[in-house]
């Protein structure tokens, strides 16, 4: 019970649905035209969400969010937040890569020559040769070296589809595979 004496959520629960539908909103006014197409949204909301962006004046904006948060109440926001979330995981995945890239390679500059057969076993696609070439110039500092190494990394880790080595064993820390 709140402090009306009614069931229901209390007016902060309120307020934070209301800025999470507003927030919702305003992450469909920044998709391209075309993606909109794809979701069933009522008309009115999706004029709306095309406005939006067109709006310059900071009040005029604030209370087109108000207004659009206002028509998210009709829909149901699960299959919205789905969709939007769908689309920034490429995004999210390219980042995981280039950090377990970067890791491979400042290690692969650490350590030497025990890198590059770990990272071999982890990433039998690579050629261990070369890898083992790239290092060695990368760390007598040759120029564009490290460029060609991290690009080796990159591309063995992509060859193999996963981030982890043929045992079933993290080929990086953790915390670089979320």
């Amino acid at each position: 019970m709140n402090a009306a004496g009614e069931d229901g959520p209390s007016k902060s629960q309120r307020k934070r649905a209301a800025a999470a539908l507003q927030s919702l909103g305003e992450e469909l006014a920044a998709l391209p035209p075309e993606a909109l197409d794809r979701l069933e949204l009522p008309d009115r909301l999706r004029l709306a969400l095309e406005e939006l962006p067109q709006i310059s004046s900071h009040e005029a904006r604030r209370r087109q969010r108000q207004f659009i948060g206002r028509l998210m109440r009709e829909v149901d926001p699960a299959p919205l937040h789905a969709f939007i979330e769908a689309r920034k995981r490429p995004s999210r995945d390219a980042a995981r890569l280039f950090r377990l890239a970067e890791h491979w390679r400042d290690r692969l500059l650490d350590e030497g020559e025990a890198a590059v057969l770990a990272f071999a076993d982890a990433f039998p696609a690579v050629d261990a040769q070369g890898l083992g070439e790239t290092t060695a110039a990368a760390r007598q500092g040759r120029s564009g070296a490290p460029r060609r190494l991290f690009r080796m990394v990159r591309a063995a880790i992509e060859a193999s589809g996963d981030a982890g080595d043929p045992q079933g064993g993290p080929a990086a820390p953790p915390a670089l595979l979320e």
